[in-house]
């Protein structure tokens, strides 16, 4: 029979230091454990507290998951507390749930905390505790100081498996000819990322135009196929994330081409989120491509205000971007870097 280990945390983000620890622990034993320790009440205040979006507990489990899932002798478990603070964390209950979870006989207690040694001695007194980087001299990051900083001054310390959990996504909206696919690839350009393109223009390039040719079962494909490209294009983000249209803007173009809403679109932009919604005017010059047949100016305007009462129903906060394409780009690189600046100063 192997030797049994078990490293634990809050994982509160998951960073390259648990990585390394993780790592190093999965080399110092036969069978390795990482214990997932949460709380709800004690979690969600530690957001709370540093002004951060809540990480579940499931989310953090299935960052430790795809993680490990290549290290073979190493398990992920999860274990409940109802600790409202760690100055408060039960540890003899917090052991004995670990002891039962793996049910086996623990042979080392793996950390970073040179404090705990004490405490594991008490615990677990047929244990050896190892101690893994506790100056933090390998990897120079711990999750407090992400938590309190923030993701993005920290993006570098972030598994590919967590960031895209932290991704900011800007959406780009607006009816035809104004702009959106130029400025969208513009600010990837410019913030050095990915896009995500509409697809519905993909769909339109496919079959040939859209008015009249486009009939209503296509706009919920779109929307689906929209989303996941949109899923994918989250995996490979640099800190943002630019979208081209999303479900309002979709249910837009089902009632202009075909005069038919869907129940579905709707309910999928309740659901969609984003960081922040870029609100194009429709004061460039039309531009014919084939595909757009809107360009009178008194219809342009119609359509634009048609958007807007779709969008402001729904409550949705905006920023207008008018003015010629120079000063759209300005504008968007200008919204854009605040919304930067906030998320390197908070998740």
């Amino acid at each position: 029979m192997g030797t049994v280990g078990f490293i634990g945390g809050k994982f509160l983000p998951l960073h390259q230091g648990h990585v390394y620890a993780i790592t190093q622990a999965a080399c110092r034993c036969d069978e390795l454990y990482v214990v997932l320790s949460h709380s709800p009440l004690r979690d969600k205040k530690l957001c709370q507290e540093a002004g951060i979006k809540e990480m579940p507990y499931e989310v953090r489990l299935r960052w430790l998951s795809m993680l490990v899932k290549d290290m073979e002798n190493v398990h992920v478990i999860e274990v409940e507390d109802q600790a409202e603070s760690d100055e408060v964390y039960d540890w003899e209950a917090g052991a004995a749930a670990i002891k039962r979870k793996i049910a086996k006989k623990i042979d080392f207690v793996i950390s970073s905390e040179v404090a705990y040694e004490p405490i594991f001695r008490r615990l677990y007194p047929e244990a050896e505790h190892i101690n893994l980087d506790a100056a933090r001299s390998h990897v120079p990051i711990s999750a407090t100081q992400i938590r309190t900083e923030g993701v993005f001054r920290h993006w570098e310390h972030m598994p590919a498996c967590v960031r895209p959990d932290f991704v900011k996504k800007v959406v780009i909206i607006g009816t035809e000819s104004c702009g959106k696919s130029t400025l969208t690839r513009y600010l990837a350009k410019i913030y050095n990322t990915v896009f995500v393109e509409e697809y519905g223009r993909t769909m339109c390039e496919e079959i040939g135009g859209c008015e009249t040719i486009m009939t209503k079962e296509y706009f919920p494909h779109i929307a689906y196929a929209h989303k996941v490209k949109e899923y994918e294009a989250q995996r490979q983000a640099n800190k943002l994330l630019f979208v081209d249209t999303e479900a309002i803007v979709t249910q837009f173009y089902s009632q202009l081409y075909t005069g038919h809403s869907f129940a579905v679109l709707d309910q999928m932009a309740n659901e969609q989120e984003y960081d922040l919604w870029l609100f194009l005017e429709p004061d460039v010059s039309w531009v014919e491509d084939g595909l757009r047949v809107h360009g009178e100016e008194q219809v342009r305007w119609a359509n634009h205000e048609k958007l807007k009462q779709m969008v402001e129903k729904r409550s949705i906060p905006y920023v207008i971007i008018s003015g010629s394409y120079q000063e759209r780009l300005s504008k968007a690189i200008h919204e854009v870097d605040r919304l930067h600046r906030t998320a390197s100063q908070r998740a």
